[in-house]
């Protein structure tokens, strides 16, 4: 028996801020970076809470919040008695957050009762509607999957205003952040008929959108689209979980310091090459439902081996156009310092979380093998 359950209520569409005016009387802990704080852009968000509230804002966050940060944040929250917690930006904003009322309810005080509310202002890490946080041990170069239904925020609001001035890097990092969700939960050991209908959804509307917000950051309806895409694959990915792709990611992430969504662009054809698994069986299911994706965006797909060639080359293809690194080695990565960390990621991403659900078991020569393909220009 499988258990579906969205516990997320989600705001989205015109005007989808403005709901925060009906919350009164509480005591409102922001989590935010550093940028929005500077920008002026967080008063979209504190403008519409309503006098009534107490609101103190903490933008101690950085990339990968590393637990040092967490730890700050669960202080400065306890110290300010929050009932509300209201995370506003990034992926590293959300999981923070998510973290710091998770061990704030588990250990400082288990019986506290806190609403939590996530504003993304980036459509990528779909961390909005998902039970996963990752969290950074700088020290030890390792980050940590947070999974729990304890993290999952009680309201999310998208809202595309608030990702328009986003720079390019960043709209392409996280839009291909949204593609590796979305082919990974597609295929993972854990897939059902309702994450597979999320996942594809989620897929065509990358595919449409990606470009045209790549080239004008103010086309507001490919804005709001692909923001959507962003929490539909979050959705997706919550029910079936990730894989190989994102268990190297973060692994080489937390090493190499490679943004997240260009790691995970990298990685995208060798991915698909070695889950499809031809040589084996070019028949199989994964190679089969990889070939459903191409035909979902029009790519010649007569069969699994040709689907495959088309879906690859058009990811080639658009990576290119998006103006991606397609290699460790044109992102700039030394040979020296691959060489150095390469076996210690392999390790690690076999013993990433999301890497169980992969439809092919990998072992560590596999992601070494997977790690060298990626490092020159492909």
């Amino acid at each position: 028996m499988e258990k579906i359950r969205f516990s997320t209520e989600i705001w989205t569409g015109d005007a989808a801020l403005q709901g925060l005016s009906n919350f009164s009387d509480q005591r409102v802990f922001v989590v935010t970076d550093p940028f929005m704080v500077k920008s002026g852009n967080i008063a979209a968000i504190t403008d519409q809470l309503s006098e009534k509230n107490e609101i103190q804002i903490f933008s101690d966050i950085v990339p990968d919040p590393p637990i040092t940060k967490i730890t700050l944040g669960i202080e400065a929250l306890n110290k300010f008695k929050a009932t509300m917690i209201v995370a506003v930006g990034g992926g590293s904003a959300i999981d923070a957050a998510k973290a710091m009322k998770f061990f704030t309810q588990r250990i400082v005080k288990p019986q506290a009762e806190i609403t939590f509310i996530a504003i993304p202002t980036t459509s990528g890490t779909g961390s909005e509607v998902t039970n996963f946080s990752v969290i950074t041990n700088s020290e030890a170069g390792v980050k940590y999957p947070l999974v729990t239904d304890a993290i999952l925020p009680q309201i999310a609001i998208l809202d595309a205003d608030l990702v328009k001035t986003a720079p390019q890097n960043i709209t392409v990092d996280t839009g291909m952040d949204v593609l590796t969700h979305c082919l990974e939960a597609y295929v993972s050991i854990n897939a059902n008929d309702f994450s597979d209908a999320l996942a594809e959804k989620a897929f065509q509307l990358v595919f449409e959108n990606i470009e045209r917000v790549s080239k004008d950051g103010s086309d507001i309806t490919a804005r709001q689209r692909m923001h959507n895409a962003s929490c539909i694959a979050g959705m997706a990915f919550n029910l079936a979980n990730l894989g190989l792709n994102h268990g190297i990611a973060h692994a080489a992430g937390a090493k190499l310091h490679i943004p997240h969504g260009r790691l995970n662009t990298i990685l995208l054809p060798q991915i698909i090459t070695y889950n499809a698994d031809l040589a084996r069986d070019p028949n199989n299911l994964t190679a089969q439902k990889y070939c459903n994706l191409a035909r979902l965006i029009g790519l010649s797909a007569s069969n699994p081996r040709i689907g495959i060639r088309s879906l690859t080359n058009t990811i080639i293809q658009l990576r290119r156009k998006l103006k991606m690194p397609d290699s460790f080695q044109s992102y700039g990565i030394k040979q020296e310092l691959f060489e150095k960390f390469k076996v210690d990621i392999a390790e690690a991403a076999l013993n990433d979380g999301t890497t169980a659900a992969n439809p092919r078991k990998p072992t560590k020569e596999d992601v070494i093998t997977i790690l060298e393909e990626s490092f020159t220009r492909n």
